[in-house]
């Protein structure tokens, strides 16, 4: 009885089960041709049942309603779909776009990976948005090789400097160029990361010499979202974060290390009297003091939709961020409306309008008194009123007698910023092969600032109070009218274009001064006294017309031609105008017949020369200068400022890039290339001695070259399946030298120093020796300027300054991981520098061997020692009171290793089930957590390594550690 119940029990539960079971049947179609598709694997999500499609495409399967379908099929995307109640499924699947296949944009266009013969770095705007940052370029850190991404202060809405492929001017423009949907910006643009399809980065001459006069540094071309036909989507991204203030290895010293660090002065006589133990009752902390636990918001929400007649995206971006330093809030609305119409079969209209305004409100804690202030003085009375150190009766120790704090209670800063971006873009096919695109660019760009000083600030004490308001304004009118042609024939392909192009730019500011006001006025009509009015306006043109042609041969052979000649406003008559051409060639080895590898995929061999040109960071450099600013007998009167010359030429530049690109195993891409930048005729300003009545001039005098090696690899270790590994990795190396300067004379840059044959950014400095083991005296090196004899001096100005090292780094770059399992997903992205040698100019105040001794001192690093007896093996001289010989002024003493290793950011995301999001009528929906700059490894003694191109840290408002959690949902 007992078992007969068991079997009934065992065949109900069976009964039930497969009651519960429905049978879906349907069909498999090609989604670009709708021709069915046999052999296409369809599975039952999580289970190893499934069934594969006959010869006419068709599949039927039993399948219980909660389950989904996983329809897959080499070359195409796999799609999962749920079956619900429904009993007929058919589908359609979408040709997969191989490595080959790939889109990448490149100057005035696009063209298949497989046809790129230049070199391109090209980034998903999806990659870009791991960091938590309002701006684009500092997410390109650690993404190309090649590409130099250095922060430089971590104060929010700063912008980071970038270079590509080292620098390749003296005097000129450094900074590469920018084009957004098109149409060339001044400058980097203000940009909602979250509004971004994709960024090419151009290097070579190749990729850049469609650019002229503006491609020697590299090219960055962003490609903002559009929208696809036949799908509409509603999107919100959202994440809240919080930013934490990153000291690093810097460490000022509390009350009883200062008092200890006064006991080591071999001069104790010289310490004032007030210094006594009763300072070791005060320890305040003007770090704690000053900074906090910063909070970010960036809020996204995008709408898309399209059809074959029209297609439209707008987004509305929101970013707001307070500064890890207290008093110090950045915040901006953005706006974006792309907009495509098919006015007919042949004519379509592509407007474009973004928008955004930034506003920064500054009663920022000052980072220099933070830093210096000594812990003996307290910022508050013991009843938390502000204590002002100019009051009468004050102890105060500090030697500035101040405290930012006093006047921080009135006085501050705020600004405003509107930028407005315009397109208006046409396209029509006059033939079948033959296009008209006309790209039309307007922005507008204002700013508007106040600075208030209260009357009863110490600082305001003098002039009664003062307010100073500053407003600019900016216009930049872009316009390209091109022609493109396109034809196959055959195994032939050919693609060429030719345009003509103008840009122009207007900039104009002005700012007033007023002294008396009564406390809390912002009008400066108030001001009892103007005290001064200040204007400055400048402008510049440029027109081109341009041609380029791109023939391949049946796949394997590729060649491209491109010519522009550039005219520009601020060269002379003699050289207004100049030519920049490029050629390049690629071979695609695979597509060979006798290449019978099944390893490698793909294999191309790619090399290209061209010249391109740059211009001065002058807008009139070729004009005979006067400055009018000056007064005689209360009339105005000239005089001379600079020289002119009409025979300044075009800086030019001379690059040969060579490459090789493979594919590998289905998963391995792989990129290497050498390149050489060869600039002749650089741009410099001459100085003249004052007895000219000149400055100087603008002249060209010299040459730099650049050559380094670049490469980019990345590793799909598991692709298929439930789990899936990426891995990338990207390395550049720049050697920078000088090759020609005019009339062969080095030019002293203060630091730093020009001289043929060496960096660009070589220190010139003394040469520190350390320290005298038996005296405690500081060492520097002497060289006999006839012999060559090196000798020891223990006087500063007796050293002879030579070139002791480079601020260039060795080697840089970046790699990235991305690991998923089925909804999880874990990523971090690294960047780092090897090599290249920081000036710690904060030391000579921090480190001063007690010439400082009214400022906070830096605690010494773990390696570091002071001498205290003869025969001690110190890396700090004896400490005076005052100093010690000057052992503190600029010298190589200060140079420390810039190397650094940074978890640029870490990212673990998991994507709710298709079941789930499609009873909450989403299509997707993602939660996620990320940290930024969470880890850093170097051995740098300041707060932050990353301090700038030109390799000097001084105060410097450090990148902070950042955790933020995140939403991405679509509808």
């Amino acid at each position: 009885m007992r078992k007969l119940t068991l079997m009934l029990l065992c065949f109900s539960i069976f009964s039930a089960s497969y009651a519960q079971e429905q049978r879906v049947s349907g069909k498999v179609l090609d989604a670009e041709t709708g021709t069915s598709m046999p052999g296409v694997s369809v599975l039952v999500k999580n289970t190893t049942r499934g069934v594969v499609t006959d010869v006419d495409g068709q599949y039927t399967i039993n399948v219980d309603p909660s389950s989904t379908l996983i329809f897959s099929f080499i070359g195409y995307e796999t799609l999962e779909t749920q079956v619900g109640n429904r009993t007929s499924l058919d589908v359609t699947l979408t040709p997969s776009i191989s490595e080959l296949q790939e889109i990448v944009v490149v100057a005035y266009g696009n063209k298949k990976k497989a046809d790129v013969t230049s070199s391109v770095t090209s980034i998903d705007g999806g990659e870009l948005t791991d960091v938590t940052s309002p701006d684009v370029s500092t997410m390109l850190q650690g993404k190309a090789a090649g590409v130099q991404v250095v922060t430089g202060s971590g104060q929010p809405g700063s912008m980071p400097v970038i270079r590509i492929r080292g620098i390749a001017s003296l005097n000129g423009n450094v900074d590469p160029l920018w084009v957004v949907d098109g149409a060339i910006y001044h400058g980097t643009p203000n940009l909602n990361p979250n509004e971004i399809q994709s960024i090419s980065v151009l290097k070579d001459a190749s990729a850049t010499a469609l650019y002229g006069s503006r491609g020697a540094n590299g090219v960055i071309v962003v490609t903002t979202t559009q929208a696809e036909t036949g799908k509409s989507k509603l999107s919100l991204s959202t994440r809240t974060g919080y930013s934490y203030f990153n000291q690093g290895n810097f460490e000022v010293m509390n009350s009883a290390q200062l008092y200890d660090y006064y006991g080591q002065f071999a001069n104790p006589s010289s310490i004032p009297t007030e210094i006594t133990d009763d300072v070791l009752k005060t320890d305040f902390n003007w770090i704690e003091n000053g900074t906090q636990t910063g909070v970010v918001q960036d809020h996204t929400l995008a709408f898309s939709a399209g059809t074959d007649k029209s297609k439209t995206f707008i987004s509305l971006g929101y970013y707001d961020e307070t500064g890890t330093v207290k008093g110090y809030e950045y915040d901006r609305l953005s706006f974006r409306l792309n907009h495509d119409y098919n006015v007919s079969e042949r004519l379509t209209l592509k407007p474009k309008i973004a928008a955004n305004y930034s506003k920064r409100d500054n009663k920022q804690h000052s980072l220099y008194q933070m830093y210096t202030n000594l812990p003996w003085d307290a910022a508050y009375e013991e009843d938390g009123t502000i204590i002002n150190p100019q009051d009468q009766g004050v102890t105060w120790y500090g030697r500035d007698r101040s405290n930012y704090l006093y006047d921080l209670q009135w006085n501050y800063s705020e600004g405003t910023s509107f930028n407005l971006f315009s397109n208006f873009d046409v396209e029509f096919d006059i033939l079948q092969n033959l296009t008209f695109i006309s790209t039309n660019n307007i922005t507008l760009y204002g700013s508007d600032s106040k600075s208030y000083t209260d009357p009863a600030s110490n600082s305001g004490e003098a002039n009664n109070g003062e307010l100073y308001t500053y407003s600019a304004k900016r216009i930049t009118r872009f316009t390209n009218q091109m022609l493109r042609y396109s034809k196959s024939f055959g195994s032939h392909n050919l693609n060429a274009l030719v345009a003509y192009e103008y840009n122009d730019y207007v900039f104009e500011d002005l700012g007033a001064t007023g002294y008396g006001i009564i406390s809390g006025t912002e009008i400066l009509n108030n001001a009892a006294k103007p005290a001064d009015v200040n204007g400055f306006k400048n402008d510049y043109a440029l027109q081109s017309f341009l041609f380029n042609t791109d023939y391949s041969y049946d796949n394997r052979y590729l060649a491209q031609f491109s010519i522009r000649r550039d005219g520009a406003s601020n060269f002379g008559r003699n050289n207004q105008y100049g030519t920049f051409y490029s050629f390049s060639a690629g071979w695609n080895i695979h597509n060979e017949a006798f290449f019978d590898v099944a390893a490698i995929n793909s294999l191309k061999l790619r090399g290209s020369y061209g010249a391109v040109g740059n211009r001065p960071s002058s807008l009139y450099p070729q004009y005979d200068l006067y400055n009018l600013s000056n007064t005689y007998n209360g009339a105005p009167v000239t005089t001379p400022s600079q020289l002119g010359n009409d025979d300044l030429s075009w800086e030019k530049s001379y690059q040969t890039n060579i490459g090789i690109d493979a594919f590998l195993f289905e998963r391995v891409n792989f990129s290497v290339e050498y390149y050489n930048k060869n600039t002749s005729d650089l741009l410099y300003f001459v100085t003249l001695p004052s007895a000219s009545g000149y400055t100087g001039y603008w002249e060209n005098i010299g040459g730099v070259k650049n050559t380094g090696i670049e490469t980019m690899a990345s590793v799909d270790i598991f692709k298929d399946g439930d789990f899936t590994w990426n891995v990338g990795f990207n390395i550049g190396s720049n050697n920078n030298e000088i090759t020609e300067l005019y009339e062969d004379q080095e030019i002293d840059r203060g630091r730093n120093v020009s001289r043929v044959g060496e960096d660009f950014n070589s220190w010139f400095l003394n040469k520190w020796l350390g320290v005298d083991p038996e005296t405690g005296a500081p060492l520097w090196e002497v060289v006999d300027p006839e012999t060559g004899e090196v000798s020891e001096t223990t006087d500063w100005n007796e050293a002879t300054k030579q070139i002791v090292g480079t601020s260039s780094p060795d080697f840089y770059g970046g790699f990235n991981t991305r690991l998923g399992y089925k909804g999880l997903t874990l990523s971090a992205n690294f960047a780092f520098s090897k090599g290249g040698k920081i000036y710690n100019a904060s030391r000579e105040l921090y480190d001063s061997d007690g010439a400082y001794p009214t400022y906070n001192q830096q605690v010494l690093a773990d390696d570091w020692s002071r001498w205290e007896k003869p025969g001690d093996q110190a890396t700090h001289p004896q400490a005076f009171y005052g100093g010690n010989n000057l052992s503190n002024k600029t010298s190589s003493r200060y140079l420390e290793d810039g190397s650094f290793l940074r978890m640029r950011n870490i990212r673990l995301g998991y994507t709710l089930p298709t079941g789930l999001i499609s009873k909450l009528k989403m299509s997707t929906a993602e939660i996620y957590v990320s940290g930024d700059n969470l880890l850093t490894f170097t051995k740098f003694t300041g707060m932050d390594p990353e301090v700038g191109i030109e390799g000097v840290y001084s105060n410097l408002y450090p990148v902070s550690r950042r955790v933020a959690v995140g939403l991405n949902i679509s509808f």
